[in-house]
């Protein structure tokens, strides 16, 4: 009994799905659309992203990477042992959004 009335609204949900359920078919060319629109905005989205998103980038891997130098000279003069990686890996990232704005857009284009 319990096993009918679950398979029954089991169908019963399905069904309900599959009524409500309305395709979605593209009139036209979608790649052109998206195509031009990117050719419309791109001076914009560069614009943005090199003057907004990169530095709000690098001002937090700047914070990120002066306090980790921080805490690990402190821990150095604790125990006497300099761990790099932490900060080199920090250092790297810095480095590599910092140079990103001459090279990133020859590589998506």
């Amino acid at each position: 009994m319990k096993r009918a009335k679950l398979l029954t609204a089991v169908c019963a949900v399905f069904l309900i799905a599959v009524m409500l359920t309305v395709p979605a078919l593209a009139a036209g060319d979608v790649a052109g659309a998206v195509e031009s629109t990117w050719n419309t905005a791109e001076s914009q989205i560069k614009t943005v992203v090199n003057n907004v998103v990169f530095p709000c980038i690098d001002l937090i891997l700047a914070v990120f990477f002066f306090a980790k130098v921080g805490t690990t000279y402190f821990e150095y003069r604790k125990s006497g042992h300099f761990e790099w990686a932490a900060p080199a890996i920090l250092f790297a990232c810095l480095v590599f959004t910092l140079t990103a704005p001459m090279y990133i857009w020859t590589i998506l284009a």
